[in-house]
């Protein structure tokens, strides 16, 4: 791919843009040296104003995505795409979230371009477990964890019943909650049905990939060991 076109791609600006970079002296290599748009320099050795090319495609991302921010490009608000560098809402192919989490849910959101990544990760034949922690308006009754194990539970409006899933008690009204798909609202959907309520929200883990040392608001990149420990069973305490 011709370097006006691949660094177009990245969201740099259009190809008339990036092209008047290179009549600027914008795109240099490593050791400063002007590029030109006809040089074929690996990825790696690209610099837009002494930084770093960003990702080529095939990009993947792990967010903490804070309260308040929606899971959306075009919603009035604070969306997770403005906790990015702007150039990165207008790559090609489009980097994408890997499902949602509403705007009460904090937590672990995964973003991707890598269309098949996508869709593997969030396919019910993948069952790749997401690991919630719950803050509830009133203590566990006690008998919650059978319920949601037993594969029977229905939820309002719905005709198949949950796949089970694994409730782990840390306080009277902390719990933490690992699911193998991903229904609307279901975290919160569940603990209604027995009588609950959900007042703050968690995603703390997608498979084996965890949050780590990430606050909130804050992101990295994936590498291929990180994408695998996403189909990895998650670690129990």
């Amino acid at each position: 791919m011709k370097l006006v076109k691949l660094i177009a791609n990245l969201g740099y600006g259009s190809r008339k843009d990036v092209a008047l970079m290179f009549r600027e002296g914008r795109v240099t290599d490593p050791d400063g040296e002007v590029l030109y748009a006809d040089d074929k320099v690996p990825h790696e050795h690209i610099r837009i104003d002494d930084e770093p090319l960003d990702p080529p495609a095939g990009l993947t991302l792990m967010m903490y995505k804070p309260l308040g921010a929606t899971c959306s490009r075009k919603d009035i608000g604070r969306v997770v795409y403005d906790l990015l560098p702007p150039r990165y809402r207008v790559r090609d192919p489009a980097l994408s979230t890997v499902g949602r989490l509403d705007r009460d849910t904090s937590g672990l959101l995964l973003f991707t371009d890598d269309g098949s990544l996508l869709h593997r990760i969030i396919s019910p034949k993948a069952r790749v477990a997401k690991v919630y922690e719950a803050t509830l308006a009133s203590d566990l009754r006690g008998d919650e964890g059978v319920l949601f194990a037993s594969g029977t539970m229905m939820l309002e409006s719905e005709t198949t019943p949950l796949e089970p899933a694994q409730l782990q008690v840390l306080e009277p009204r902390r719990a933490r909650l690992t699911l193998t798909e991903g229904r609307y609202h279901q975290v919160r959907r569940m603990f209604a049905a027995v009588g609950n309520h959900v007042e703050a929200l968690t995603r703390v883990s997608v498979g084996a990939l965890t949050l780590g040392e990430l606050q909130p608001g804050e992101w990295r990149a994936l590498e291929e060991r990180d994408i695998a420990r996403i189909f990895e069973a998650p670690a129990h305490d």
